[in-house]
């Protein structure tokens, strides 16, 4: 039998869940749900739904994103965390055919216990989670404390204080899990 790609020890990780093409909606859940599934993955908590505008690198226009964090706990290493999310993204219809193209669903490892990882196919923690008010918000609605290692060494809710991003959010009454 193929040994799995397993740690001994459950990791806490961070994912970061964004739509803007199609049921916006339903393609989070549908994530959530396989995520829930998983034999090697423990979902801890799901953020609040938040409504936000697209960042673009030209200012093109784009429908606006649907954003989520998950809280894991997992015995997957990140490479193969984030082959379970590119799947996942194919799955749902992603092609990667430009840069900060839209998309049906996005899965980012924004944290991965105290990792750091600095690879061209993973970054851990995820390069520019201090940028992004639409990550960091619902992150902070779960683990505020959380403290991401290098290069940011501070907690979630110090890197939403200082964070540059001042687009508007819009929290959503609904749920990604029942």
């Amino acid at each position: 039998m193929p040994a799995l790609n397993v740690q001994r020890m459950h990791e806490t990780v961070f994912l970061g869940l964004g739509a803007n093409l199609g049921d916006r909606l339903l393609q989070l859940q549908a994530a959530v749900a396989v995520l829930r599934c998983h034999p090697a993955i423990e979902l801890v908590a799901i953020s609040p739904v938040y409504e936000s505008a697209a960042h673009t690198l030209t200012g093109e226009a784009q429908p606006d994103y649907l954003n989520a964090v998950a809280w894991l706990r997992t015995s997957l290493e990140p490479e193969a965390l984030l082959a379970l999310c590119l799947q996942l993204e194919t799955a749902a219809g992603r092609q990667r055919l430009a840069p900060w193209a839209p998309r049906p669903l996005d899965l980012d490892i924004l944290a991965y216990g105290q990792q750091v990882r600095c690879a061209l196919t993973l970054m851990i923690p995820h390069p520019r989670l201090s940028e992004r008010r639409f990550v960091l918000q619902p992150w902070a609605d779960l683990a505020p404390d959380f403290y991401i290692p290098a290069p940011f060494c501070a907690s979630v809710a110090a890197l939403l204080d200082r964070c540059p991003d001042r687009a508007p959010l819009h929290r959503l009454g609904v749920l990604l899990e029942s």
